[in-house]
């Protein structure tokens, strides 16, 4: 989550509710249960990390004052060293997603080069699946967990599919643009 937050900050400085609405509008559903509480202790952590510093206070028309938040030069950092990171073969769906959007949002990746490279690694993983799994019987125990794990990369392979061509349609170069 700190990551992702520390992407968001670099379109602009913001405060806690703008940022769960932002993150809300990208996770849909899944993004319910975040809450403003939940978002300002990460940028306290952040802050306290010197990636983050407060910037200001907005006086808003109603409600309470509103902390707002602006990336350090650490904070730039991180988020570039994210966005470079490879996230692994076992990568949660919604934390890819959250990266792409980020990647799109902050402009310091190209969401479409993000699904490339998570594309090329989970080709090798389901290669080495397979090989494992012509190695085992198909009725045994380990057969019919390599075959899950197959089928698990199939699905994450299709649905790259997906993210590629809503990236794709985002600007007419095929360059994503992130969630307002």
């Amino acid at each position: 989550m700190q990551d992702v937050v520390l992407a968001l900050l670099v379109k602009e400085p913001s405060h806690g509710y703008d940022l769960r609405r932002r993150l809300v509008a990208a996770l849909g559903p899944l993004g319910e249960t975040l809450n403003a509480g939940q978002i300002y202790v990460t940028l306290t952590r952040l802050e306290k990390a010197g990636l983050a510093v407060q910037e200001r206070e907005d006086e808003p028309v109603r409600g309470p004052r509103r902390k707002v938040y602006a990336l350090t030069a650490a904070g730039q950092e991180r988020v570039a060293a994210w966005m470079a990171e490879d996230p692994g073969p076992r990568a949660d769906v919604a934390e890819f997603h959250l990266k792409l959007v980020a990647a799109g949002e902050s402009g310091l990746a190209d969401p479409l080069a993000l699904v490339d490279a998570r594309r090329r690694e989970l080709m090798r993983s389901l290669a080495e699946a397979q090989r494992a799994a012509l190695a085992h019987d198909t009725g045994s125990e380990a057969g019919l967990l390599l075959e899950g794990i197959a089928l698990r990369l199939q699905a994450d392979l299709r649905w790259l599919e997906a993210c590629e061509r809503t990236w794709s349609a985002r600007t007419p170069g095929g360059k994503g643009k992130g969630i307002e």
